[in-house]
């Protein structure tokens, strides 16, 4: 931060996980300045309904604001903002600031086990967001083309006044900024040959993670008598899937650590001290966890399919499964006959060259 940088507005609806990872990363490496107005993360739906409301209440009404009017340079939310409706409310020097949405995800493509339990309102309010700002960044190309292709059909679906234009006037204005990542301040833990291969999974215990391809893929290891030692990290919720506690129950004698690390130093401590991080996902907006775990010298096997090939490179062609037991069994054995791959070079996505390069768009807004 530097005082004589500019001064952003930054109002964050879902402070917590990769949201707050993501704007306290940018504060911390930024030449700007950013005063934040932020809501704990919880009930999402209720968050994105109230947001707005709540954050122009406090605008308009806290004392604290009387001495910031005309001081911000521009404004930057999150997806999980309904942007317009904030707009139409905030008091009118806000209202004025050119603005940046951020899109972490969408609720038009957010993975749902049924379809039909998707509420189109939310999905409805992401488009409005973006209509309502006067840039658009998103995680990843990958997200930014599903978004706009869902979009357009969504508009086509409506009964009238689906105008195509209004895609192509969010496509004008979009771009893809990535997230930064953190250098693993922890020294890696070498590994021998001849001990077993180790194992992270980093995705959240949620079905649209497909960890039944994984546990059954390290089930398939097991029979083929390959040795290895597991560690689960990831974020687990209220309902998890049956197939954590059935693997946890098969694989205790392999497990190093089960569960949501403790720490952030705990977390980089395991990541350290594994050779392999496996992703299964059906649906990966960036896939942050990742990356960090390549950059504490994991070697990722991962699906050839949403924003990987992107994120780590079409031509490391080693890294990717084709999303079968066998497929992805195979792989992880090669890597215990043959040896771990070369690594992805994940540095252009160091929190010192994102947030430079962010620090640059936003400035050209402002």
């Amino acid at each position: 931060m530097s005082g004589n940088g500019k001064r952003f507005l930054a109002l964050n609806p879902w402070h917590g996980g990769s949201h707050r990872a993501f704007l306290d990363g940018w504060m911390k490496h930024s030449r700007h300045n950013f005063t934040v107005l932020s809501l704990p993360p919880g009930k999402w739906k209720w968050r994105m309904r109230h947001g707005a409301v709540t954050f122009s209440g406090q605008l308009r009404d806290e004392p604290q604001f009387l001495d910031e009017i005309s001081q911000f340079d521009a404004l930057f939310c999150t997806d999980m903002l309904n942007l317009a409706e904030f707009r139409g409310l905030a008091p009118q020097w806000v209202r004025d600031l050119p603005t940046v949405a951020y899109f972490h995800e969408n609720q038009l493509t957010y993975p749902v086990r049924e379809e039909r339990e998707r509420d189109l309102h939310f999905a409805f309010s992401n488009l409005t967001t973006c209509l309502a700002a006067d840039a658009v960044w998103f995680n990843s190309s990958w997200h930014r083309d599903e978004f706009l292709k869902a979009a357009a059909k969504f508009l086509k679906r409506m009964p009238d006044h689906g105008d195509p234009k209004l895609i192509e006037s969010i496509r004008a204005k979009s771009d893809v900024q990535p997230p930064g990542i953190d250098s693993c301040p922890v020294p890696r833990v070498a590994r021998s040959k001849s001990e077993p291969l180790r194992i992270a999974w980093v995705g959240r215990w949620e079905h649209d993670k497909n960890p039944e391809l994984f546990f059954d893929s390290l089930f398939e290891l097991e029979s083929r008598g390959i040795d290895l030692r597991l560690c689960v990290l990831g974020e687990s919720f209220a309902e998890i899937p049956e197939c954590f506690q059935a693997a946890r129950d098969r694989l205790a004698g392999r497990i190093d650590h089960w569960g949501f690390a403790a720490s952030r130093e705990e977390y980089w401590q395991v990541l350290a001290g594994c050779d392999v991080v496996v992703s299964t996902a059906d649906h990966e907006f960036f896939g942050i966890a990742v990356l960090e775990a390549v950059s504490a010298g994991c070697v990722p096997i991962v699906p050839q399919d949403l924003a990987y090939p992107e994120t780590l490179g079409e031509s490391t062609a080693n890294i990717f499964h084709d999303r079968t037991v066998s497929g992805l069994a195979g792989r992880l054995e090669d890597l215990v006959r043959v040896g771990l791959a070369e690594l992805p070079v994940v540095s252009r996505f160091a929190w010192s060259v994102r947030a430079a390069e962010m620090d640059r768009q936003i400035e050209l807004l402002a």
